[in-house]
């Protein structure tokens, strides 16, 4: 069995020993496979390599934010292909449809960025309220301007923030900003319980509501068709003048367009980052008030290592010819 991993390139993979979820590591996955006879190829390749490999092989693996977009004309060109397993959360980048169709189970490991992404939710939040990325900065270049950087700092306290999904990151996110005495808003398809509500400090408003009332807006939701350009023009400029929209999800939830200019024009101070890798020209590397990062708030060190062994997990119940545990399993054909 070929198994072919497009993981991301490490710099230096001697500086980075504690790195799985690169091409040179792969997940440390190539004992286990060969061991059992098995080939793995590891590539940061998304282009004509990676097809080149895809027609012989059975298992795919790939990143959700390094992606192999899986459509159905790269289905039909890996006519072998039984499985494709996302090296962490968030499978848009594979058309489930497609996959079915093609007879490929497509499958992620859930819950193992929970943690790392809900505390990369609060970070973000405090680098916007509070203005650090430009007083920083100030450092850097040698500045000391002290009211330059304070004007544009606020403490979080008595702020309302709104929850956009509150599933295992959105409700982590609530637990981890209770202390800070906010007022929590969550709008989510599927309400939570009123026990609930009271230990995660939520309470439910329509998505409308919480966007006009909130000071900062998270997004913790999947890339979905419901809400691909969820933030458009028009929700964009519902929100409060000088709130912060805060996005560790997928860019495509908000409109890249609107959204440079509701930050050019002031009226927000925060956003998020699409597509990715950005190009060099990218409008948003050169915004103002921002807290932007790359996509690296789901691969701590941690992570990494919850994401190999749900990697291991699955591949191991595929070499035994069983189905992989059912929660991990984005789509499957039918048997």
């Amino acid at each position: 069995m070929k198994v072919v991993a497009v993981l991301y390139p490490d710099s230096d993979p001697k500086a980075h020993p504690d790195v799985l979820a690169s091409a040179e590591r792969a997940l440390d996955l190539g004992p286990f496979l060969a061991d059992r006879g098995h080939e793995l190829v590891a590539t940061s390749d998304t282009g004509d390599e990676l097809d080149a490999h895809l027609g012989d092989a059975e298992v795919l693996i790939t990143t959700p934010f390094w992606p192999v977009y899986l459509d159905h004309d790269r289905f039909d060109r890996a006519s072998n292909l039984k499985l494709v397993i996302t090296a962490g959360v968030g499978s848009d980048h594979v058309d489930s449809e497609a996959a079915v169709e093609h007879g490929v189970t497509v499958t992620e490991v859930t819950g193992s960025n929970v943690v790392s992404v809900a505390e990369h939710n609060v970070l973000q939040i405090l680098a916007l309220v509070r203005n650090f990325v430009p007083a920083h900065e100030q450092v850097a270049d040698g500045r000391w301007d002290v009211a330059d950087a304070a004007q544009d700092a606020h403490d979080l306290e008595g702020k309302t923030v709104g929850l956009i999904g509150l599933g295992a990151i959105g409700a982590r996110t609530a637990l981890r900003l209770k202390p800070f005495d906010v007022t929590m808003l969550y709008s989510a398809r599927h309400r939570r319980s009123p026990a609930e509500e009271a230990v995660l400090g939520v309470r439910f408003a329509r998505l409308d509501d919480l966007v006009a009332r909130s000071d900062v807006i998270c997004a913790a939701l999947p890339l979905q068709q419901g809400s691909r350009s969820l933030f458009d023009r028009e929700r964009l400029a519902a929100m409060k003048p000088g709130s912060w929209l805060v996005n560790t999800a997928r860019g495509a939830i908000v409109d890249t367009d609107a959204l440079v200019e509701a930050v050019e024009s002031g009226h927000l101070a925060g956003y998020t980052w699409y597509p990715q890798p950005a190009p060099a020209d990218h409008p948003w590397r050169h915004l103002p008030r921002n807290a932007l990062t790359i996509h690296y708030s789901g691969m701590t060190v941690e992570a990494q290592q919850r994401i190999a062994d749900g990697v291991r997990e699955i591949l191991a119940a595929h070499l035994e010819g069983a189905s992989p545990p059912q929660d991990y399993v984005v789509s499957a054909p039918e048997s």
